[in-house]
């Protein structure tokens, strides 16, 4: 498999837009897959898996918690989505998918405008493509099965950028990294990587104190 290296935008979506995306869409396109993680992807590594970063309605974003009996990243505050499957013709369906399974989301109501490039998590062996969209009919949300998903949440973005939200984070390993003490929750990994990068190439990231360390 060709792993996407490149932000790829959807142009017929495009138009449907709210403009205070505008800033999304113009720092996402082209985008490569080195500006999010200095690991890549090669042909044939890595257990393929999708997720949505879903912007809503009221200028938030959708975040689950998964169960802390999960097997893959117990506990942890996450973007829904998981592995693409046979019967998924692309990993925007696949990141749709999920999102239902996950919190009865309606992709009916989702309008996808650009798939960022594939990055690889060593830790879990995956390689996530991560798909952006645009919640522009929002629908109920809650955990479909609590063996799976903890808790849903529609943070706003002004919490998220708020500085005395944003630390560092300090994990046993000795790995250093963005995180976000939002909603009662401590966002980190991927997740908060993620949205750290969006919001710093989309002008929207304010200064703060990076020398803010909580230990994981």
């Amino acid at each position: 498999m060709n792993w996407l290296t490149h932000g790829t935008l959807i142009p017929e979506s495009l138009d449907s837009l709210p403009p205070w995306l505008d800033p999304v869409v113009s720092a996402v396109d082209g985008l490569e897959a080195k500006d999010l993680s200095r690991f890549t992807p090669t042909r044939g590594e890595g257990v393929h898996s999708a997720v949505l970063v879903l912007f809503g309605d009221q200028q938030d974003i959708l975040i689950i918690e998964r169960a802390t009996n999960n097997r893959s990243h117990s506990g942890q505050p996450a973007f829904p989505g998981g592995r693409v499957e046979i019967s998924d013709q692309s990993a925007i369906a696949a990141a749709l998918r999920e999102a239902n399974e996950e919190t009865g989301l309606d992709p009916r109501g989702v309008t996808p405008f650009a798939q960022l490039p594939d990055v690889l998590i060593p830790v879990s062996n995956y390689v996530v493509s991560p798909v952006l969209g645009w919640w522009h009919e929002s629908s109920p949300v809650g955990p479909r099965d609590a063996e799976e998903v903890a808790s849903v949440h529609r943070i706003p973005i002004a919490d998220f950028i708020n500085p005395d939200n944003r630390v560092q984070i300090r994990h046993p390993k000795g790995y250093r990294g963005d995180a976000f003490q939002v909603n009662q929750l401590l966002v980190w990994g991927f997740t908060a990587g993620l949205l750290s990068t969006l919001f710093e190439l989309s002008g929207w990231s304010v200064p703060w104190d990076k020398d803010r360390v909580v230990a994981l």
